[in-house]
């Protein structure tokens, strides 16, 4: 994929106007809710304009919730290099619908719309390290220490291993054919989520035992899921603790305002 943009996808579905998110704020669905007087869809699609390493955009999400009630999406969407696809019952789906309309060769760039703190330098320099690891498919972490020690009041949700804790970044970056088996097993776990032995099955009971007792370390669960999706699976390390923050709650939309409102992030 050397020099290829990638098309990014943001993922822009939720839980319709009973999210309680969405509620506080007043508006038809999470992706419409401001931060810094912008909606935070608006927000994602700005840092992915200004993005070197990006080129084309789809947004897949709800047209009655989300274009609807959104004139200036809509004109984005008429104006811009933005495509729609409307999103499916859930994340997975959406993911696949969205993948689907880009040839295989595509090398492409997942993220969310409620990642109202993402900048065009986060997306840059995600991209460049995630083509310099050559795997298939790329996650972007942020270490839970750098996290806690800059928002020590929000609480974030820390996956454990033996060899670091660390916070997920909603950016995922699909970048051969073969990286796109990530979201069909995405989906096959998706459709287990009731169903526990189902997924220990899935992902290896020897796996699942060593991370629940905390003896699992980043390379075997690397190396594990590489295995069962067939595609070489790397991490991206975040130096930016914003990167981990994602506004899907009250709470992390009071953060959200007050980094802004600080000036912590160079917003372009």
């Amino acid at each position: 994929m050397s020099g290829k943009k990638l098309t990014a996808i943001v993922l822009a579905g939720d839980r319709g106007p009973e999210d309680p998110l969405a509620r506080h704020a007043g508006v038809s669905c999470k992706a419409l809710v401001p931060v810094a007087g912008q909606a935070m869809v608006l927000r994602v699609l700005d840092a992915l304009e200004n993005s070197s390493s990006v080129g084309d955009r789809i947004v897949c999400g709800s047209s009655a919730r989300l274009l609807d009630n959104s004139p200036e999406l809509t004109r984005r969407l008429a104006a811009e290099n933005i495509h729609w696809v409307e999103n499916e019952p859930s994340p997975s789906l959406s993911a696949l619908a969205a993948l689907n309309v880009l040839p295989p060769e595509q090398p492409v760039l997942l993220t969310t719309a409620d990642h109202a703190l993402l900048t065009s330098q986060m997306v840059d320099g995600f991209c460049r390290r995630a083509a310099e690891t050559e795997a298939d498919i790329v996650v972007g972490l942020a270490h839970a220490e750098t996290v806690m020690k800059a928002f020590p009041e929000n609480r974030r949700t820390i996956t454990r291993l033996r060899d670091a804790r660390c916070c997920g970044c909603n950016l995922f970056a699909f970048l051969t054919p073969r990286g796109r088996r990530a979201a069909e097993f995405w989906r096959r776990v998706e459709k287990q989520r009731k169903h526990p032995l189902k997924i220990i099955r899935t992902l290896g009971p020897l796996a699942v035992f060593r991370y629940l007792g905390g003896r699992l370390t980043l390379a075997e669960g690397l190396t594990r899921l590489s295995t069962l999706m067939e595609a070489q699976t790397d991490v991206v390390w975040m130096p930016e603790p914003e990167a981990a923050v994602d506004v899907d709650k009250i709470d992390d939309w009071i953060l959200a305002e007050k980094i802004l409102a600080a000036g912590r992030l160079e917003i372009r």
